[in-house]
């Protein structure tokens, strides 16, 4: 009825595709270039879930609504703080970065939502996040996350070389990026190393931190691998493409998926944004940071990107431009044909 209250979050938050991301310390700025990223090439709308220092909280909000009308209305936010619904608070705080464990609790934290997308801050998508919404499609009956391999390649990977403790695969997974069916993950019983019979998620999370925390170097990483080398077929194996980071090009081209299709999303970690390690990563984050909202995608993201490019041929990561450029341009075409066919069909002329 006219001039009723709305409550959009029943129906838009069955239709969303919900993303989480966990925020501490210096990560406000990398967190809002990460949701730009998302909101800009995105067709479908996108519920945010932030976790968040209260300290946060209040930037976050001034921030998303400083964004125009034609982007806020693409998605809906909710911030949380930052809690531990089992063990001891500050030991998890502690566990690798600031906050970094919050991630192991969204399947707790999150009840009323059934899949969810979590990626770190140093994430950007680099095509529309459908696209890998839409793998939920093909887990079996059995897989309940998908993650990226943390390595291609044994001999080099970190995992191989030096883990002690258990790790999925040959070479470990990495959990920057991180698509999960919240549903099947509250109802499974896991297999693990802690007693013969099977443990909820939540019932697993603080013993297994507990039996294995003097041989953990990357805090929950580490966790999720010993998760899943007890229960491999609870996992979707992504390509290389959808979690692209510096290694894959640092010692070397090793990552086949991203040469034949482009990067999906880049995982900026080592924190390559802020310095002059690798200048390809930090050319695309300060394009997308950069880029004015209600401006041309070619002109002022695409063309830039490329003239910044041409400053990077020396470096190793540098001198495959083509991988970093070829989604984000299949992306944007799409993009304008649609607001050109939305255009004309408005019987507008040119």
């Amino acid at each position: 009825k006219p001039g009723e209250q709305k409550h959009p979050k029943e129906p838009s938050s069955l239709q969303c595709m919900h993303l989480a991301v966990v925020a501490c310390g210096d990560r406000l700025e990398e967190t809002l270039i990460m949701l730009k990223s998302a909101v800009l090439f995105s067709s479908s709308r996108l519920c945010f879930h932030i976790f968040a220092e209260d300290s946060l909280k209040p930037e976050f909000e001034k921030k998303l609504k400083e964004w125009p009308s034609s982007y806020t209305k693409k998605f809906e936010s909710n911030i949380y703080p930052i809690t531990f619904s089992v063990g001891n608070a500050q030991e998890w705080k502690k566990l690798f970065k600031p906050c970094a464990a919050q991630r192991l609790f969204l399947p707790v934290i999150l009840k009323d939502v059934d899949s969810l997308l979590y990626v770190d801050t140093d994430v950007l998508f680099l095509r529309p996040i459908d696209d890998i919404w839409h793998l939920l499609r093909e887990f079996n009956s059995t897989q309940l996350a998908a993650m990226a391999p943390e390595h291609e390649i044994p001999k080099i990977g970190w995992y191989s070389r030096f883990a002690r403790h258990p790790y999925y695969g040959s070479t470990g997974i990495n959990s920057g990026v991180m698509l999960m069916n919240l549903t099947r993950i509250r109802s499974t019983q896991f297999k693990n190393s802690l007693i013969p019979g099977g443990l909820t998620w939540e019932e697993m999370l603080y013993p297994l931190y507990q039996k294995y925390k003097n041989y953990i170097t990357w805090g929950d990483q580490d966790l999720l691998n010993i998760i899943f080398y007890f229960n491999p077929e609870c996992l979707y194996v992504f390509p290389c493409q959808w979690n692209y980071r510096p290694d894959h090009c640092m010692y070397g081209s090793n990552c086949r998926g991203a040469e034949d299709e482009g990067v999906s999303i880049l995982h900026g970690n080592r924190g390559v944004y802020h310095d002059d390690k690798q200048p390809t990563f930090r050319a695309l984050y300060e394009v997308i940071r950069d880029f004015p909202f209600e401006d041309n995608l070619f002109q002022s993201l695409y063309y830039p990107l490329q003239s910044k490019f041409l400053d990077t041929v020396h470096t190793l990561c540098g001198r495959i431009p083509q991988v970093f450029l070829k989604q984000i341009e299949k992306t944007m075409k799409k993009v304008y044909e649609n607001r050109v066919i939305v255009y004309l069909g408005a019987n507008h002329r040119y």
